[in-house]
């Protein structure tokens, strides 16, 4: 795994909304990374419940709490194509290493990404397991066929995704500090679940 002092994980997600897994991925990246730059983005695949501006005030709270001066929120990279948000970052980072952060639910979906084969010449992608979607050995042998390299990282995430919240509305998915928010907003129409 490359995680020279110039390398740069890159973490975009819906964040609709942040759980408790954003935040065990985003803390254990800290631990492998010597930077971690995270953002909100809409995913053409699927339909957001609220506005991405939403999203990204409640992932900002999420990084705030974190605390931690190697991990920032850079709302510029945000783009529904990963190539675009690439090319913004090597723009702002043109001499570092970028690797591109997905959890092991996405493997399948990577290859019918816009441009993949670019998204996969421009950055490295970092596998994240998450509990529930074990990491299959042809969806790896497709992506390094069209030109990836991935780097497994040392982490198991958590099993609370933002669909199930959404469906479920488990208040303990949630990290404490998006919670007022959350209630104050009535984001989710959780006064009403």
């Amino acid at each position: 795994m490359n995680t020279q002092h110039d390398s740069i994980a890159l973490f975009g997600t819906s964040a609709d909304p942040p759980t408790c897994g954003h935040e065990a991925l985003l803390k254990g990246l800290l631990n492998i990374f010597p930077k971690v730059v995270t953002w909100a983005s809409d995913n053409p695949l699927k339909n957001h419940s609220i506005p991405l501006q939403k999203r990204y005030e409640l992932l900002k709270l999420l990084v705030e709490d974190i605390q931690n001066p190697h991990l920032e929120i850079n709302q510029k990279l945000s783009s529904p194509w990963t190539i675009k948000t690439l090319e913004k970052a090597n723009e702002l980072w043109p001499s570092s290493n970028m690797i591109f952060i997905i959890g092991s639910d996405l493997m399948e979906q990577l290859p019918s990404w816009l441009r993949v084969k670019d998204v996969l010449n421009k950055a490295r992608i970092g596998v994240a397991k998450r509990e529930g979607w074990p990491i299959q050995e042809n969806q790896l042998q497709t992506i390094k066929g069209l030109g990836g390299v991935i780097d497994l990282l040392p982490l198991d995430i958590p099993d609370s995704s933002s669909s199930t919240f959404r469906k479920r509305f488990k208040l303990a998915q949630i990290p404490k500090v998006i919670l007022p928010l959350l209630m104050n907003q009535n984001l989710y129409d959780i006064k009403n679940k």
